[in-house]
């Protein structure tokens, strides 16, 4: 055997292996151990473990004690001068569509499940491959027959295409130039072009179009649950809107009623003190005439707290710019209840449900994710048997165009048949998945029984309590109607000294919870109305609600925009831009 020298490839092997190495892990880094830029640290150990106090600091203290007079003036501070907005209900509805961050995000979920969709059938996109090397062979032989240094460069272009059956189909066009030092090569250097088609298809495990696309169909199972759980979040957003419009106006009506109760005691204070001056009353009427006016002004406070309470609540879910959750501005509420007597039909309000209801017809979705599941456990039983067929053309020739035209005149074919099996002897593991896929349908038909028989219960309830409320409400306009009768009989009574302060202040007192009991059972009525709305899957009102998924990638939303504004010229719809919300008359 003669020694070799190394040609300058061979002598580059070792370093070129070590500069790969390094050009893969970086330039600068240790690809063999730890580096700082392995982990990215954004909070401190300090702030992750260290709980802070909240110090609150006195007030200072008043120099005089505050007087009722000066406490009333400074509650009335609180609202003088404040810029108003008025708000009609349907507004409210159209700004929480559009600008609710709640609902915002939710409204991205259906693009992200129909991109999911889009990912899986993506797998069947054909794919394009390249396969490039080049070998450098130093051998120590023992026959002039071999070869001791060879070399060989190849490139091999294909396709791969994925078949919707099960299978795959390959295509691909090896090049190769191949040089030794080997005295009885017939062609050298030689250079070879060969024309592959390759299939591969399973036969049992996996075969089948329903087989081979069960992952799509369940993208597209998932994108349907999606949607029908942002219409649900869509029409829970309305119905939360509705429910803090109608406690904002009843908490603006109790103020109301609060400074009436204020104006009844001050006119009750001023009788009192008439009459002590004349000599007709007692000392004893006017404190308690005052004590009548200070427990008014701290009734007014908490009224006005609970004011600016709903306007906050309702601010966060119409999150209109310009109206943080903290800006001063009062809504002005411009849509009164008008509460009129309704009939009902529970058999058919309850079917209309069952109908309507996302949460049934998630569950119908995932019923039917369910029985494709179980399908595809059952074809995973099975035992993986798959076919592969070659299919090749050869060239060759001592240069490559000789070698493509030795491929393109077909005289050299090659061909192969194969079959490869997998069988299980136990196959309890899939056993198992079929099982389990099974038992999960059995389960979730259980649920779909409870969940139906759990609406009928929720329009029922609904349709009780909105007949009850009705009758709160005549029973309310009642106890008003007497309770001003007493209040003004006690006026007069105190006016010819046959009644007390007290005797007056407990007719107004007693007036004033009329009213509120009114007010909040037409505020309930308003409420159980939106409530039966809700358990019938609809909304309330006479606006239907068409929504599309949004897409935060796209700032004009172009789609929905385009259909946005071609509806709204044919007069069919106002269109809200941006928003993937349009509301039908």
């Amino acid at each position: 055997m003669t020694p070799k020298t190394n040609t300058p490839l061979t002598g580059l092997a070792i370093p070129g292996l070590f500069a790969f190495l390094i050009a893969a892990g970086g330039c600068m880094s240790n690809p063999f151990g730890a580096d700082p830029l392995d982990t990215h640290t954004i909070a401190s150990p300090e702030r992750l473990r260290s709980i802070n106090t909240l110090i609150l600091e006195h007030a200072p203290e008043p120099t005089t004690p505050q007087s009722t007079a000066q406490t009333l003036e400074d509650a009335r501070e609180r609202f003088k001068d404040i810029e108003r907005v008025e708000l009609t209900l349907d507004h409210a509805r159209i700004a929480a569509l559009t600008n609710n961050l709640g609902l915002s995000a939710t409204l991205i979920a259906p693009t992200i499940a129909a991109e999911r969709l889009s990912e899986e059938e993506g797998r069947f996109e054909a794919i394009f491959t390249l396969n490039a090397s080049v070998n450098n062979n130093d051998n120590a032989t023992a026959s002039a027959l071999a070869s001791g240094e060879s070399t060989s460069r190849s490139i091999t272009p294909g396709v791969t295409i994925p078949l919707r059956t099960g299978g795959s189909l390959s295509i691909t066009l090896p090049v190769s130039r191949f040089e030794s030092d080997n005295a009885f090569s017939f062609l050298n250097p030689s250079y070879t072009s060969d024309l592959n088609f390759s299939l591969s298809h399973n036969l049992l495990r996996g075969a089948g179009r329903r087989a081979a696309t069960h992952s799509i169909r369940l993208a597209d199972y998932d994108r349907q649950i999606s949607e029908s759980q942002t219409k649900l979040e869509v029409i829970r957003t309305l119905a939360e809107v509705d429910r803090a419009y109608w406690r904002l106006y009843a908490s603006v009506r109790a103020l109301e009623v609060v400074e009436q109760q204020h104006s009844v005691a001050i006119a009750q204070l001023e009788r009192a003190q008439r009459k002590e001056r004349v000599g007709t009353g007692t000392q004893v009427d006017v404190i308690r005439a005052q004590s009548g006016v200070a427990d008014r002004v701290e009734q007014i406070i908490r009224a006005q707290n609970d004011v600016q309470l709903g306007e906050r609540a309702l601010k966060v879910l119409l999150n209109l710019p310009g109206l943080d959750a903290n800006s001063p501005t009062h809504f002005e509420l411009t849509s009164p209840p008008d509460p009129v007597e309704y009939s009902f039909d529970p058999d058919q309000l309850s079917t209309t449900a069952i109908e309507n209801r996302m949460e049934l017809l998630e569950l119908e979705l995932q019923l039917a994710r369910d029985a494709a599941s179980i399908a595809f456990a059952e074809n995973e039983k099975l035992p993986l048997v798959a076919m592969q067929y070659t299919y090749r053309v050869n060239g060759l020739g001592n240069t490559m165009d000789n070698s493509v035209d030795v491929l393109t005149r077909n005289n050299f074919e090659t061909w192969t048949v194969g079959l490869n099996a997998e069988i299980p002897l136990g196959n309890e593991q899939r056993k198992s998945a079929l099982g389990q896929s099974i038992l999960a349908r059995l389960q979730r038909l259980a649920t779909r029984d409870a969940r139906a028989q759990a609406i009928t219960r929720e329009v029922y309830d609904a349709i009780d309590q909105l007949s009850s409320t009705w009758n709160r409400i005549l029973a309310a306009r009642e106890a008003v109607l007497l309770s001003a009768r007493v209040l003004e009989a006690e006026q007069r009574q105190f006016d010819a000294g046959r009644s007390t302060t007290t005797d007056v202040l407990i007719a107004d007192t007693n007036l004033a919870d009329a009213r509120l009991t009114e007010i909040r059972a037409i505020v309930d009525y308003q409420i159980a109305q939106i409530d039966l709305a809700f358990a019938t899957g609809t909304l309330l009102g006479q606006s239907k609600v068409d929504w599309a998924p949004s897409d935060p990638r796209v700032d004009d939303q172009t789609d929905s925009k385009a259909d946005g504004e071609t509806r709204a010229r044919q007069g069919v719809i106002p269109y809200h831009p941006g928003s993937g919300i349009f509301t039908n008359p």
